[in-house]
């Protein structure tokens, strides 16, 4: 590959941070800022969007290059370290929208998710969401884990040689836009993204004339039946979660839908019949002591059970490729066998250690912005979280930080959330009930989401400029702008959002399911398993070692039986949980984007791996996007005029009858 570029000059690491790749990722992020928040505030499933944000920024920049060149006017021709820079900052900035937590651990701070759960409905155990205070608080929190793995970029980059697959992904696409071949490849994506953005745009628009209320239009259609719809399964034609669909793996849709079938279609109508006997009938929808309690807590203890195998799991691997890395070391030193470098590795080694971050830039930022936040965050933001309880998060994130860069590497796995899963469960119970454990642990999981998640993104897009020979001091700075650019575009954009329309509602159009999850935690931390409704513990402790045990056979399977790969069939624990609390619309949806990608490939493989993710981008960003006009108009007062909505025969005759006098 790099035999290709030989020819051409990498330019300094300050000319890949150019004027117009800022204003081409401050846009950039902007629309993917509006995609995220949208994804966390229905369902709280997001994509990768790296390959929708390298395509993006390409088909920007090179439009614009293109016609300077033709003016006259072009100085700097557009190169691959430019656009490495913009995805990272978009990317970042993503990053951000998701870690930032205003549809999770923030949201379960505020009065409406606590009315819902009914416990810890306290002036201590709520905070009031602003725009100000969140942006503040990710300001203090976001940018320390940016410092936290950087002393190990060379270790995990060149001598560990950590593979990365969604950064060395992102880097061989980018490369192989920038070679004749490859640009006219991306000339057909940008031009297929394009189509599908608008098909998605103007349907989403169409739809918006036909719900003029809640429960009204296509979003509310009972596909098989308006039976099967009080169960929450229909198809809610979603350009959005097809999109999604498409860019997921089939086993993670499956997996979504098989939870929604063993949740919504068996467990909650035998637990419903219990009613009166398991928990009190006098109790409303939303208490934590009745159904929505089993639905929550089941939702959480698969969800932990999961999440812990993975860290357990990733420790394990970690450890045992750290012991393996180094008998292959004394190995070859022992043997004398000195392995050739080939030319790509040896000029990006050359380019990666072109450009130093010293160890005293990264140990004195991470200390002094450590120190600033354990500082800010309990004097003004959240008294209920005590300077010694950020100390510790503070010692142990680094340790955390690096479990998770690492595994990241090993698998692509991120284990972020459940780090902040963890860290709600520790110091919820430290702080207690009664001195606002609930506010604390959300809090916490918010330092130690952001200290774990910016590190391994930061560490991907280390391996993205390694393969792109950008310079490590650029994808640092970009990745310290586009976060900067997150934690000012995130709280406003959700802000934007939570004030046209009813964000919290289990059955509105911005459900969050995540707010009210995480605010399970908290209680569960800070209350213990007194706050579970009735023989809700026993099934918690089996859905708990369930996951673990999927997980277990999963990895024995993938291990041992490598014939048929029957691990390839077992579903996800922690997908299956999410339906728990939502229902399947979204899983169905998602699955229809599964079914188009599979008949696309058995038609054309070769055209549906090439286009399908810009044709699925294209599906999300239209659709996402159509949110904004329609929240300007839902704040300005402006209905739909219609309101489509589906009735029994019995209800419409009685309704035809009651109209008639």
């Amino acid at each position: 590959m790099e035999r290709v570029f030989s020819t051409q000059q990498v330019p300094s690491w300050r000319n890949q941070i150019t004027f117009r790749a800022i204003v081409t990722s401050l846009l950039l992020s902007i629309v993917f800022n509006f995609i995220v928040c949208k994804l966390n505030l229905t369902t709280g499933i997001i994509p990768s969007l790296n390959v929708a944000a390298g395509l993006l920024g390409f088909a920007m920049l090179k439009g614009w290059t293109a016609m300077l060149d033709k003016c006259g006017l072009l100085k700097q021709p557009f190169t691959r370290q430019e656009n490495t820079v913009i995805q990272t900052c978009v990317v970042a900035s993503s990053g951000i929208a998701f870690s930032s937590g205003t549809a999770s651990y923030l949201l379960g701070m505020s009065s409406k998710v606590a009315s819902q759960l009914d416990v810890g409905n306290d002036p201590l155990n709520v905070k009031k969401l602003a725009p100000g205070w969140m942006i503040a608080y990710l300001f203090a929190v976001s940018f320390v884990g940016l410092f936290s793995i950087v002393p190990l970029r060379r270790m995990m980059i060149m001598k560990l040689k950590l593979t990365y697959p969604s950064g060395t992904a992102t880097a061989y696409l980018i490369n192989s836009f920038h070679t004749p071949k490859g640009a006219k490849l991306a000339k057909k994506q940008v031009s297929m993204l394009f189509k599908s953005f608008s098909f998605s745009f103007v349907w989403a628009f169409f739809q918006w004339f036909f719900a003029a209320a809640d429960n009204c239009g296509f979003a509310s259609f009972p596909t098989f039946g308006l039976k099967a719809f009080s169960q929450k399964f229909y198809f809610d034609f979603s350009s959005t979660y097809v999109g999604i669909g498409m860019i997921c793996p089939y086993m993670v849709n499956i997996s979504l839908l098989l939870g929604a079938i063993l949740s919504w279609g068996i467990m909650w109508p035998i637990i419903e019949t219990k009613k009166g006997i398991w928990y009190s009938a006098n109790l409303s929808a939303s208490s934590l002591h009745g159904i929505q309690g089993y639905r929550v807590f089941l939702a959480v203890a698969t969800m932990l059970g999961d999440g812990l195998f993975q860290v357990i799991y990733m420790l394990i691997v970690m450890s045992a490729a750290v012991i393996k890395q180094k008998s292959k070391k004394s190995e070859s030193s022992s043997s004398n066998n000195n392995t050739p470098v080939s030319f790509d590795e040896q000029r990006r080694n050359e380019y990666f250690i072109k450009d130093q971050i010293s160890n005293l830039t990264a140990f004195g930022g991470y200390i002094a912005l450590a120190a600033i936040s354990i500082i800010i965050v309990p004097l003004f933001i959240f008294p209920q979280l005590k300077w010694y309880h950020l100390l510790l998060a503070y010692l142990i994130a680094p340790v955390l930080a690096f479990c998770n860069a690492y595994g990241c590497g090993l698998t692509d796995w991120s284990l972020a959330s459940n780090y902040g899963k963890l860290a709600i469960l520790i110091f919820s119970g430290w702080a207690g009930m009664q001195h606002g454990g609930i506010v604390a642990g959300l809090a916490a999981c918010g330092v130690m989401m952001n200290i774990v998640s910016t590190a391994s993104d930061l560490m991907q897009d280390f391996k993205t400029g390694y393969l792109t020979l950008s310079s490590p001091r650029s994808m640092f700075f970009s990745q310290v702008l586009g976060t900067a650019m997150g934690c000012v575009m995130s709280p406003l954009v959700f802000w934007f959002f939570y004030r046209a329309y009813s964000v919290g509602d289990p059955h509105g159009s911005y459900p969050a399911p995540y707010g009210a999850l995480f605010r399970g935690i908290a209680v569960l931390g800070s209350e213990g398993f007194s706050s579970l409704p009735h023989n809700c513990l026993k099934l918690s402790i089996g859905f708990f070692i369930g996951a673990m045990v999927v997980n277990l056979l999963t990895v024995v399977l993938k291990k041992y039986e490598t014939k048929y790969g029957l691990y390839r069939f077992i579903p996800s624990p922690m997908c299956m949980a999410i339906p728990f609390y939502l229902g399947s619309y979204f899983a169905i949806d998602m699955c229809v984007g599964s079914l188009i990608l599979f008949i696309w490939e058995k038609k054309n493989k070769k055209s549906a791996k090439e286009l399908a993710p810009a044709v699925a981008s294209g599906m999300i960003c239209g659709d996402s996007l159509w949110g904004v006009p329609a929240a300007v108009l839902s704040m300005f007062g402006v209905n739909a005029p219609i309101c489509m909505k589906f009735l029994s025969a019995s209800v419409n005759t009685k309704v035809d009858s009651f109209l008639g006098n």
